[in-house]
């Protein structure tokens, strides 16, 4: 429980509410001592202004005035002019001769301390009479603190118990959206796709509730496209895998015979071969973000890659009925990058628009240079892609799922390994419409 947002909250509560009461009451209970001793001096100045033109102008009623004062425990002491000093309170009497009475010749005022007391004096001159002095002690005042801080102490306990229950309170308005999604969020670790935390709450608390549900989604959506995926791998697999069993079996039973074992075994060997590469592009995609997925950069001619490879391509575009031509610049284009990894993106774009592009259409195989980079381009003649799929083009087994019933279309693993290949090899790699009417690669390396 200590490590809960309940409790995290509750104490959270309870120690701002006690750190307010406590300060605040400091101060006041400072303001307060401090007000009152004012107001009991500026009183007891004014007892001593009036009490001094009496003693001045009337002596009949002074002894009056003197019981009056004494009531409300102020001590009434006089200086004659002989220098005899009159008074009923002896602590008054000292504490009127230390501020001073015997020379007083002008109204004053003074705190003095006398036996562990404090004590206001208010002096003042009476003429040929002497001078009068009153005392009182300051006791009001420190009373009036002890009386505010018993008040401050009553109002912090109570200051705490509202702090604590609104916590208490408000950890569950936080605590319990934040469980809810918590549950969510353990759920999906299980394979549930299918729930959704509430969006309520506070605005960050609705937030993570929305981010784990956006969350969910994705993962309903990656998940779907790796069955997709996997399913158009199979089927990849298969397609080869039938052929070369179905040959095998034949040449097993001794169905072919004669001049057709040596096809049969062409037939074998052209299917492994593909199976072989399709393995090998679904080993190189799962390895490409691997640590030990490693690239021989060395600076490659990049006209003589596209001659290399336009000998290649330009022969099985021929053997397919498909035009092939190349654009390149007489002189060498240099760029640092792995020969044989730059090939396999060559080959892998040629190879996926070769499978898209009718016969009689045309694919071209471009280099050009503009401002520090090269720019490599295989563009075809085939139906092409809408404009929304051209920037998704390269995530595996989107375009397969799209088109795998309408055109001839592999499993998506090629156009992701080309993008991770280009990637590493610091280049970039985007799709758009060609001119041929169809689909560009565009591959972008930095020259040098």
């Amino acid at each position: 429980m200590r490590g809960t947002l309940a409790v995290r909250v509750t104490a959270l509560c309870l120690a701002v509410a006690g750190v307010v009461a406590v300060v605040g009451g400091l101060i006041s209970a400072r303001l307060v001592v401090s007000t009152a001793t004012e107001v009991t001096q500026q009183t007891l100045s004014d007892q001593a202004d009036v009490f001094v033109s009496q003693f001045a102008d009337n002596r009949i009623g002074l002894r009056r005035m003197v019981e009056v004062l004494n009531g409300q425990g102020v001590a009434v002491v006089q200086a004659r002019p002989n220098g005899v000093v009159v008074s009923g309170d002896a602590t008054a009497e000292r504490a009127a001769r230390q501020a001073g009475l015997l020379g007083v010749t002008a109204p004053q005022h003074k705190a003095v301390e006398a036996q562990g007391r404090t004590l206001l004096v208010e002096l003042r001159p009476a003429d040929a009479r002497g001078a009068i002095a009153l005392v009182r002690e300051a006791e009001a005042a420190k009373g009036a603190g002890r009386k505010l801080v018993r008040h401050i102490v009553v109002a912090l306990g109570i200051g705490l118990l509202v702090a604590a229950v609104a916590g208490l309170v408000l950890a569950r308005l936080l605590a319990r959206p934040l469980t809810r999604t918590a549950t969510v969020a353990y759920s999906m670790t299980h394979g549930r796709r299918d729930l959704r935390a509430p969006v309520e709450g506070p605005r960050e608390v609705a937030d993570v509730a929305a981010a784990v549900n956006d969350l969910s989604d994705a993962l309903h959506r990656s998940e779907s496209r790796q069955r997709e995926f996997l399913l158009s791998v199979s089927h990849e697999l298969r397609t080869p895998l039938t052929a070369v069993k179905g040959f095998a079996e034949s040449l097993a039973d001794g169905v072919v015979t004669g001049d057709a074992v040596a096809a049969a075994g062409r037939t074998i060997e052209q299917e492994a071969d593909r199976l072989d590469r399709l393995v090998s592009d679904l080993l190189d995609l799962a390895r490409l973000g691997a640590d030990d997925f490693r690239l021989d950069l060395v600076p490659v001619d990049l006209t003589a890659l596209v001659a290399e490879s336009a000998q290649v391509w330009s022969a099985r575009c021929a053997a397919a009925g498909v035009r092939f031509g190349v654009e390149s610049p007489a002189g060498p284009v240099l760029t640092l990058a792995d020969p044989r990894r730059l090939r396999q993106v060559v080959d892998g774009l040629a190879e996926n628009a070769l499978r898209v592009t009718p016969a009689g259409r045309p694919i071209v195989l471009s280099l050009g240079v503009s401002p520090g980079q090269a720019v490599l381009q295989v563009r075809d003649g085939g139906p092409g892609l809408a404009p929304e799929e051209y920037a998704v083009a390269f995530e595996r087994g989107l375009l397969n799922a799209r088109y795998a019933g309408s055109r001839p279309v592999g499993t998506g693993i090629g156009l992701a390994l080309v993008h991770g290949l280009v990637t590493r090899m610091n280049g970039s790699i985007s799709a758009g419409p060609a001119a041929e009417g169809g689909a560009a690669f565009t591959v972008r390396l930095p020259t040098g």
